[in-house]
């Protein structure tokens, strides 16, 4: 039994952002009903880093375990009245349409809440629902850009560089998820429904909270230096450095400590706070030039020993290897009905009487199509009336 056994999400969205915003909900126990097209949602034709899967890719197998899938058409008036009827047993409604969509297949705020008025109905988009750039595409390089965040690693001259991740689709995920959470408990308090707005754009500037205050309160400039640096805001040395063998991670340690470890007397004679900044590229120049005389493993031993932050750079392949990472169970494997043996990244949270688990893997389309309209109350016969004329599809 999970934190949200009991309760029903409705998912109507695609891509990641907001997948893995009713996937977490799910891990927790609620009941997820992904609603999607009967030729499958948008992810499952488009596998990340090309990953096919035998029937269902790795990317889409990511984003939506602890799922149920509906395939029907919202085009067809019969099938807005699916949707319609799952919708008033649910307790939260989510959708990532582009502007004016939900509107006109009736899956817009107002339909939905007057169907449903305690419903928690949720969403999501690039830039916000309205304003100058409410019609463009919020994709996550394309936010990354827009959110000033390239412009906070790396070194002047040299292009932006975007992160090793899809990070603000998850930043984004990470807060529909939040509010969605927030709004169910205002509603155990009050018995009041309403709507959560999540976009982007704002997910990505709030979640630079710290940056972004230092140059709008701070008044500091964000200035990259000549030498790579890991952020614009964070004290020399800090960021990726060469070793004898591979790669050490540096971050922030004291100079004095340094000094030591490193024998670099000239860091001993400095001011972290202040010149760790003001002569930022110095000092990153210095250490730059000392470690590749040693191996990492040598470099993270004498590290360790001064007290200093320091960590190894992993590939993937060292990242699951990692003994930490074996320890917490950061990843879960499981069978999948068509996929085999699985193995994928697990759940950032632990609960002791509650914990998340793996109830059932992504789904194939429409798999749970008839199951889901019995429980709606339509008769078998009418249920195949519709697989027959395309409203509906069905795993067989």
């Amino acid at each position: 039994m999970g934190v949200l056994d009991g309760y029903r999400v409705v998912d109507l969205s695609i891509a990641m952002a907001g997948p893995l915003a009713a996937m977490r909900l799910g891990d927790l126990g609620a009941d997820v009903v992904k609603v999607e097209p009967v030729g499958g949602e948008w992810q499952r034709h488009a596998p990340a880093g090309g990953a096919t899967g035998r029937r269902v890719n790795a990317s889409f197998l990511s984003l939506n375990r602890n799922k149920r899938s509906l395939a029907v058409n919202l085009k067809a008036d019969a099938g807005r009245e699916i949707v319609h009827r799952l919708a008033a047993t649910a307790d939260v409604f989510l959708q990532n349409y582009r502007p004016g969509v939900a509107e006109r297949l009736g899956m817009d705020y107002e339909t939905i809440s007057a169907l449903n008025p305690s419903i928690v109905y949720v969403s999501m988009s690039g830039y916000g629902e309205s304003g100058p750039y409410a019609a463009r595409p919020g994709q996550d390089l394309l936010l990354q850009a827009m959110s000033g965040a390239m412009l906070s690693t790396g070194r002047e001259g040299d292009p932006p560089a975007p992160a090793g991740s899809y990070a603000v689709d998850a930043i984004t995920a990470y807060s529909a998820f939040e509010g969605a959470l927030a709004a169910l408990l205002h509603r155990e308090r009050t018995g009041e429904g309403q709507r959560v707005s999540v976009n982007m754009l704002d997910a990505a500037v709030a979640v630079q909270m710290q940056e972004l205050s230092i140059y709008t309160v701070g008044g500091v400039p964000q200035r990259r230096g000549r030498e790579p640096h890991g952020h614009t805001y964070i004290r020399a040395p800090y960021g990726v450095f060469a070793t004898k063998d591979g790669y050490l991670a540096l971050g922030m340690p004291r100079l004095d400590g340094l000094a030591v470890a490193l024998d670099l007397p000239e860091l001993a004679a400095m001011d972290g706070d202040a010149d760790g900044h003001t002569r930022r590229d110095e000092i990153t120049a210095l250490v730059a030039a000392r470690l590749p005389a040693r191996t990492t493993a040598e470099w993270l031993e004498i590290c360790a020993r001064h007290d200093l932050w320091a960590g190894p750079v992993y590939g993937y392949a060292d990242l699951v290897e990692d003994p930490q990472v074996r320890h917490n169970g950061s990843f879960v494997t499981y069978e999948h009905r068509t996929e085999g043996t699985v193995t994928t990244p697990g759940f950032p949270y632990g609960f002791s009487a509650t914990p998340p688990e793996v109830r059932r893997g992504a789904p194939l389309v429409g798999e749970h199509t008839r199951e889901l309209l019995g429980e709606l109350g339509y008769a078998a016969g009418r249920t195949e009336e519709l697989v027959a004329e395309g409203v509906l599809a069905c795993e067989d």
